[in-house]
């Protein structure tokens, strides 16, 4: 099959169990498991495909665990304030709104890559990946509508009259 891996003796088999059972974060959970299942012999592929995690991960987090003890399975993400993403303040959000209500200033319509540099003219950046600019259309509700195509040689005199005189077969 494969071949056990031992664990160094940083805790024994009891307390990496208790370690899994009370622990809240669900990273440092799947961890503990990891390490409580090696310790109770099983092989490293089966208790990878357990825990839920790749082989290759599971490998990393016995080798740290071995190399450099406890500290190492704790969530190093938990406890870290998240940087606000927006790139626009409420009242520039405001303002691109009222901005998309009219067409943009190259003319056709509004889109990613628009939006994206609009947001970059407002803001100062260098530049605003066109994703940003969908992603703020999504946020603001706009769809990626886009008015039905027109014929180059389309007479619109004649599409009206022919409207007018076609019967309409729902009256009767």
């Amino acid at each position: 099959m494969g071949r056990t891996i031992t664990l160094e003796n940083h805790l024994s088999s009891e307390e990496l169990k208790a370690r899994y059972q009370s622990s809240t974060d669900p990273v440092e959970s799947r961890r503990w498991h990891l390490l409580w299942l090696v310790s109770q012999q099983w092989y490293l592929l089966d208790a990878a495909a357990s825990v839920g995690v790749s082989y290759s991960y599971a490998r990393k987090v016995v080798y740290a665990y071995n190399q450099d003890g406890v500290g190492t399975i704790m969530n190093q993400r938990r406890g870290r304030q998240m940087s606000s993403r927006a790139l626009l303040s409420a009242d520039q959000q405001a303002e691109l709104d009222q901005a998309l209500q009219a067409p943009p200033a190259d003319g056709g319509l509004w889109s990613g890559p628009k939006v994206a540099q609009w947001i970059a003219r407002k803001t100062g950046r260098a530049q605003v990946h066109s994703q940003r600019g969908w992603d703020y259309l999504q946020r603001l509700n706009y769809s990626g509508q886009r008015p039905r195509p027109r014929h180059a040689n389309a007479n619109e005199e004649a599409q009206t009259a022919f409207k007018k005189t076609y019967p309409n077969e729902s009256s009767n």
